[in-house]
Parts: structure tokens; C-alpha cells; sequence
């Protein structure tokens, strides 16, 4: 059986073809223009090969857009009959895939780690689980599904700095931050454009409270991913962001939201969530932001299909709605997500127990907040705050509940005490940062460095 460049089996004859899915490939780990064009050019060139069929549907389902399912769910039918004459690793991609669209996401990474065993090179399978388990939270998986595949890999071979940024990203999910960014730096140190790997290490400085540091390491690596045709860099802009907040710089975060995370820029759910973090984060800070809130509610598509498909996505919708004043719209939306989270029809997608458990708890502390029970807040999300990364998303995303917290406790009445032990733990894991001092000072505690 023919393989590709890195030994695995696959079903074309055709040189043209499979050109084109390795291409297609590289686009979904690189976010270089999105691979579309190319798997169509696999299909046409070999209508009967399935593998091309099952990444396009992988692909439009890793944009957590309900709008694509049906999209992806004809893809995979007709990739279906063509199994029986592919190798057992595309039948594999192709059973995988259905089971995301079937919303079993533990059950689609459970299927790529089996592959990965026999396949460590299979660069789809590393990339699309490592995807996944980012949507479910699974921080050890993201370390340790690349830790397993990459001693089986050719430093040569062009995806080994991809696969390396993967290793990057899940050591500092992991809390290993020296580790992460020594591997994010080496897998940028090449040709190969890496945003990925860019963004590894500019979490690894997030969490370290780096701020400096790390805007200027993606000023510094702004030629690997700002530039229009890569579609994470709009993620990338968000962690500038991130790190003008850090230090109170919110008429910088303001431009960066203005130049390039509003208006056209934001064309899928992934990139408004980020516009909605940030000016929730401005909000919490005293900002007047509202307009902004209301121009990116105008531009979300708030309909039933959308709520409850994903947790993550939905809490960020029910900021959005917030920060617009959309008090009502906020409620009503998280009914139809509490009604989908209970339907025992849904009880085997992975969005069922994230939006129960966590999901729901946090969009009604929001709401709560937002309405002004500041204490009703706290006690909310506070529970639902043990349990946050099970819901998926970074640490620095799921910041946005520390914030929010601090936020209601320094507001409220009952639970400043909390606010404060919120306060000591950032303390602990950072240095004092303005925006750690800011908090402090909101919540009476001393923002001193711990010796």
C-alpha cells in the first residue's frame, strides 16, 4: 500500500492528490489560509480517495460553527462508502470525525490515541486531537499526546516544528512555562512560520506575569503570523491585548480591539469570543465600552442554533450580551442553552456535562453581575471556578473568571474575604503586575511578592 511522506498508509494513487491534502494539512497547522481550496482540488483529482472528504468535515467542524454541521455531516456520508477499499488508518479518521460531529468528543480523541499508537507520524491525528483536547479541557493529553509521538519523528521533516509548538502549548497547560517556551522557541527558530508555536510562548509569559516580555516577543515574531492570510492572528492580537491589560494600558487595548478585532475581522464565533473577553476584562476594570459591546452584538448571530452547541462559546455570548446591556437577551439565551444541556436526547455529547456542570453556573453569574447581585454572582461561579477546565479553553481564557470574580467580591457585600484569597493565589503565581495591584487595592490586600 502506498504511504506518504512520513509512513503512513494512504488510499490515492494520485501524485496530484495527495499534494493537495499535504498541503491542505499544513494549512490546518499552520492557519495559512484556510484549506478548503486545496481538499477540493484532492476530491477532484481523485474522487474516490476518502481522506480528503473526512478532513474537509474535520475542518468545518473545528470552527464550532453550527451553521457548517450539515455541511460536514455530507461530507462524511459521502465518505462513507468509499471505506471498505481504504486503509484501516482513514477509516479510523473517518469513524473519529463522525463521532466529534456527533458531539462524543472524548470518544473521537480516545479513537486518534489508539491511531497515534500504531501511527506516532500521523500529523492529522496529532493535530485534530490536540484540537479537541483543548475544546474539553484535557491540559494532560495536550502535553502528552505530542510527548508520545515526537522521539518518532524526523527533525527534518517540514511538520516537525508544527508538532513541536503542540508539544509547546500542552507544556504550559501543563504549568511546565520554562519547558514551554524553550520548545515554542525552537520551533520558531527555523523558516517554517509557526503561529502556534508563537503563541506557546506567549502564554508561557502570560502566566508568568511577563507582560513587557511578551508583547514584545510577538512584536518580535510579527512576520511569522500578522498578516492577513493567517486566520490565527486575530488569537494573536488577543494576547497583545492580554498583555496591555496586564498593565493597565486600556487605550492601547482599545486600538488593538479597533485595528483588528471588530468590524470584518471577526468572522467566526472563535474570533468575537476574543473580542468579547477583552472588553468584558476593560468593563471590569471601569471602561466605558459599551458601544463596542453593542457593534459586536450586532454582529453575532444569536440564534437557536448556536446556543448550547459549545460551553465555552456560550458564556462568552452571554458576555457579550452583558457588556451590551442586553440583560433579557442574555436570560433568554441561557434558557435555551440550559434546555439543551438537559435534554437526555444530547446526554452523549461532551457539551452536555461541560454546559451543566460549568457553563450554565458561570453564564448566570455573569448575568447575576451584570444585573448588580454581585454577591449572587460569586457564589455561582465560584464552585463553577474548580472545574473551569473541564469546559476547555487556556489558562489565560478562562482568566476571565478570576476577573470576574474579583470583580463581584470587591463589589459585593459577603464575600470579600474571597476576593482576597483570589488575590493571594495570583500573588503567589506571579509577580505583582499592575493589574494584580489593582485588584489588591480594590480588595484591601498588600500586593507585595511573596519571599
Amino acid at each position: 500500500m502506498r504511504q506518504d511522506a512520513r509512513g503512513n498508509p494512504i488510499g490515492t494513487a494520485s501524485d496530484a492528490a495527495l499534494a493537495a491534502a499535504e498541503r491542505a494539512l499544513w494549512r490546518m497547522m499552520s492557519f495559512f489560509e484556510p484549506p478548503v481550496a486545496d481538499l477540493d482540488t484532492a476530491i477532484a483529482e481523485d474522487p474516490s480517495w476518502l481522506l480528503p472528504r473526512v478532513m474537509k468535515a474535520g475542518f468545518l467542524l473545528s470552527l464550532t460553527e453550527p451553521a457548517l454541521v450539515d455541511e460536514a455531516a455530507r461530507l462524511l456520508d459521502d465518505a462513507e462508502p468509499m471505506g471498505p477499499h481504504a486503509p484501516a488508518r482513514e477509516r479510523v479518521h473517518l469513524a473519529a470525525t463522525r463521532l466529534v460531529l456527533e458531539g462524543r468528543w472524548h470518544d473521537a480523541c480516545r479513537a486518534w490515541e489508539a491511531l497515534l499508537v500504531d501511527h506516532p507520524r500521523d500529523a492529522l491525528a496529532l493535530q485534530w486531537a490536540h484540537l479537541w483536547d483543548f475544546y474539553r479541557g484535557d491540559a494532560a493529553q495536550l502535553r502528552l499526546r505530542p510527548a508520545r509521538a515526537l522521539p518518532e519523528w524526523d527533525e527534518d521533516d517540514a511538520l516537525f516544528p508544527y508538532v513541536l509548538g503542540l508539544f509547546a502549548f500542552g507544556l504550559e497547560e501543563c504549568n511546565l512555562y520554562p519547558q514551554a517556551e524553550e520548545a515554542g522557541r525552537r520551533a520558531t527558530a527555523g523558516a517554517a512560520r509557526v503561529p502556534w508555536a508563537v503563541h506557546a510562548v506567549a502564554h508561557a509569559m502570560e502566566m508568568q506575569g511577563r507582560f513587557e516580555d511578551g508583547a514584545a516577543w510577538l512584536r518580535q515574531q510579527q512576520p511569522q503570523w500578522a498578516s492577513d492570510d493567517n486566520g490565527f492572528a486575530g488569537h494573536l492580537w488577543w494576547h497583545l491585548g492580554l498583555f496591555r491589560i496586564e498593565g493597565l494600558d486600556a487605550p492601547g487595548v482599545l486600538r488593538l480591539l479597533d485595528a483588528h478585532l471588530s468590524g470584518p475581522a471577526l468572522q467566526i464565533t472563535l474570533q468575537r469570543l476574543d473580542a468579547a473577553s477583552l472588553l468584558w476584562r476593560l468593563q471590569l476594570l471601569g471602561e466605558d465600552v459599551s458601544a463596542q459591546f453593542r457593534a459586536l452584538v450586532d454582529a453575532w448571530p444569536f440564534d437557536g442554533a448556536h446556543a448550547g452547541h459549545y460551553a465555552f462559546n456560550d458564556l462568552h455570548a452571554v458576555v457579550a450580551l452583558a457588556g451590551a446591556g442586553e440583560l433579557a437577551r442574555a436570560d433568554a439565551w441561557i434558557a435555551r442553552c440550559a434546555g439543551r444541556a438537559l435534554d437526555p436526547a444530547d446526554a452523549r455529547r461532551a457539551n452536555h456535562a461541560m454546559a451543566r456542570e460549568i457553563g450554565l453556573p458561570l453564564m448566570r453569574g455573569v448575568l447575576a453581575h451584570a444585573r448588580g447581585d454581585h454577591d449572587a454572582a460569586a457564589e455561582l461561579m465560584q464552585p463553577a471556578r474548580a472545574l473551569a477546565q473541564r469546559f476547555g479553553g487556556s489558562h489565560a481564557q478562562r482568566d476571565l473568571i478570576d476577573q470576574t470574580l474579583m470583580a463581584a467580591c470587591a463589589l459585593g457585600r459577603r464575600h470579600r474575604a474571597l476576593g482576597r484569597a483570589l488575590v493571594n493565589e495570583r500573588l503567589m503565581a506571579k509577580p505583582a503586575t499592575p493589574l494584580t495591584r489593582f485588584w489588591s487595592q480594590r480588595l484591601g490586600v498588600c500586593a507585595a511578592w511573596p519571599a
